[in-house]
Order: structure tokens, then C-alpha cells, then sequence
């Protein structure tokens, strides 16, 4: 077969699976149908490719190809090959990466939101409902609280597993396999200066974890980054399924770490929903031991944080959320208080 032959096939192929694509983005059933009974199988097999190197995959890919596509630019602009065909040659690659991103795990953005697909009632803020969860949560945190110097990481392996195969079928998520398992991040100096904890390779469906991560957000960041895994693609909903899976753990540790990870965005919608001297008296009940615990981990990725990269990081992650259905970008972490305090009104409880 000739080359013009095997580039005219490409182009259909490529034509035809943007197409499928961004019929996709426009249909939240179809998106539905794609993280019920498509991502689970091209996960498994891009889970399983990846769970045999101790390595991120998808780091290499990505570092990878941005080294590969400045050295090919830098080849072009000697003379070695037309400007037409370097530029043709470039968006193609990049189309294929696109192509990629989005049938292994991307289109798990435009499936149906948490209460569609849940049947959960929206509960709308009342601020009596907010006060009642904000002393539940108070008291409970207080309750769970354990001085963390070290933590298991087989047993967080084996109790998030364990507590995902309990709530997979009520949320729509992909069982987790055995096989699974975190990797070191390539470059975790980077991700510590932007304030990067982890994060979900998509393109080989792996779950990346910062090592510079302290004890006792370990057990909430790895449930976290295993819920974009199982297809989950709300920062929102997979902080309300990594909190639920830690909060009901037997261990101890875990479950303080559930509690703990909530607090900055418990804070955060407490500062703007009450008034300033009953934020300051609701602060007061947190108690010293805590407030000692959540100052040292401040301090500690203040050290490591560069606000220059970390503001362009930031900026660009905002700008990618919005334009992945997520509208309210960055600030969808937060809406965790708003899922948990729907889950709690809800008449069937899992």
C-alpha cells in the first residue's frame, strides 16, 4: 500500500473517531453509555499494560512527547523537512494524542452530573442545613482525630479497594481491579511547586502520587486519585467518594485522614456562608491538636510551592475544567460540602 494510501486511511480513521467524539461531548446518555460499558474495558486493558512497569507510563508518554515534538521543530527549522509537512505532521500527532486522551478516559467528563445519574435530590442551601452539617462534621472530625506519623500503604491499598466494591454499583464506577496500584509521579519537584498531591494518567489509566505527600493525606489522596480510575472525572465527586470510602474504614488513621482532607474546603464554604463572628466561634470547637496538624501541612507545601509556576498551573487547569463540563473549574473541589449534605438529606442511604 502506498504512503499516500496509509495517510488518506489515517485521516478518515481520525476524522471519523473526532466525530464520535464530540457527538459524545453533546449527549450525556451517550457519555453514559461510554463510562458504563466502554471505559470499563479499555481501562482494564490500559490498566493492565501499565500495572507492569513500577513506572508512570503516561509521564514518559507526555514528557516524552513534548521533548519529541521541540526536537522534530528544531529538525524542520534546519531544513530537513518542509514547513507544510512538519506542521501537517505535528497536528496529526497532536489529533491522535487528543483522540486518545479522550476515548481511554476523557469523555468520563461528559457523562450524567452526580444527581442524574444517582437519583439524588439536589438539596438546595439552606442555612440551617448548612449549620446542622457544619457541627456533625466538626464533632465528627474531633472524634476521629490520631496523631499520624507513619501510615500502611498496603493496608490504605486494601481498604480503598475494599470500600469502593462496596459503593461501585450505587454511583456508577468500575470496580477496582487487584492489580491496581499507585505510581511516583516523574517529576514530583514540579508537582510539589504548583501544589500538585496526585493525579490520574489517563492515557494508560494510572493513578500518580506525589512522594512528597505527608502521612496523613496519603490515605484521602490515594481514594481520591483511585475515583478518576474508576471513571470519575468531578474533582467534587471523587472527594465525596474517597471521603466516604476513608470515613468508614476500621483504621483509624484512614479514617481521620477523610476528616482532615475535608477541612479546607469545610473552611472555605463556612468563611463564605457565615457571618464573621460565627466563623471565628465555629473555628474555636476544631480542636488545638488539629489546628496544630493543618497549620504544619500549610507550612510545609508553602515551602515547596512556587507561586509563579503554581499560578500558571493553576490558571490552566481552571481553563481546562471549564472546558471539560466542569463550569465552575478549580472551585469544584469545594462542592464536595454541597454532594455530601445532598447524600445526607437523601431518602435512600447506601
Amino acid at each position: 500500500m502506498s504512503h499516500f494510501k496509509l495517510k488518506y486511511i489515517r485521516w478518515i480513521v481520525l476524522s471519523l473517531l473526532l466525530a464520535a467524539i464530540w457527538l459524545t461531548m453533546r449527549s450525556p446518555g451517550a457519555g453514559e453509555v461510554y463510562a458504563r460499558n466502554i471505559y470499563p474495558y479499555v481501562s482494564a486493558v490500559l490498566s493492565r499494560f501499565s500495572s507492569l512497569f513500577p513506572f508512570s507510563v503516561g509521564d514518559c508518554l507526555i514528557y516524552g512527547s513534548i521533548v519529541g515534538l521541540l526536537i522534530y521543530v528544531v529538525y524542520a527549522i534546519a531544513g530537513r523537512r518542509s514547513w507544510k509537512t512538519a506542521v501537517g505532521r505535528i497536528v496529526e500527532y497532536l489529533l491522535w494524542g487528543y483522540v486518545w486522551f479522550y476515548m481511554a478516559w476523557g469523555l468520563n467528563y461528559f457523562r450524567q452530573d452526580f444527581f442524574n445519574r444517582t437519583q439524588i435530590p439536589y438539596a438546595a442551601y439552606s442555612a440551617d442545613a448548612f449549620r446542622s452539617f457544619l457541627s456533625a462534621y466538626t464533632d465528627s472530625l474531633n472524634a476521629s482525630f490520631v496523631p499520624i506519623e507513619t501510615v500502611d500503604k498496603v493496608v490504605v491499598a486494601e481498604e480503598s479497594k475494599k470500600g469502593y466494591r462496596e459503593i461501585a454499583g450505587r454511583f456508577g464506577l468500575v470496580l477496582p481491579a487487584g492489580y491496581l496500584h499507585p505510581k511516583p509521579m516523574l517529576l514530583p519537584s514540579l508537582m510539589s511547586s504548583v501544589g500538585v498531591l496526585g493525579y490520574m494518567g489517563p492515557f494508560f489509566t494510572e493513578y500518580n502520587l506525589n512522594p512528597k505527600l505527608l502521612p496523613v493525606q496519603y490515605p484521602f489522596t490515594y481514594a481520591h486519585e483511585m475515583a478518576h480510575v474508576l471513571g470519575i472525572s468531578s474533582e467534587a465527586e471523587a472527594n465525596l467518594y474517597g471521603f466516604l470510602v476513608c470515613s468508614r474504614s476500621e483504621v483509624p488513621e484512614i479514617r481521620f485522614s477523610a476528616y482532615f482532607a475535608l477541612l479546607p474546603y469545610v473552611l472555605s464554604n463556612a468563611y463564605q456562608l457565615l457571618p464573621e463572628e460565627e466563623f471565628n466561634q465555629w473555628k474555636e470547637t476544631i480542636l488545638p491538636e488539629i489546628k496544630e496538624v493543618y497549620n504544619r501541612k500549610a507550612t510545609y507545601w508553602l515551602d515547596l510551592y512556587s507561586p509563579l509556576i503554581g499560578e500558571i498551573q493553576s490558571t490552566a487547569y481552571n481553563w481546562f475544567l471549564k472546558g471539560n463540563n466542569i463550569p465552575s473549574g478549580r472551585k469544584n473541589y469545594s462542592e464536595v460540602v454541597a454532594l455530601l449534605m445532598a447524600l445526607d438529606n437523601a431518602p435512600e442511604q447506601i
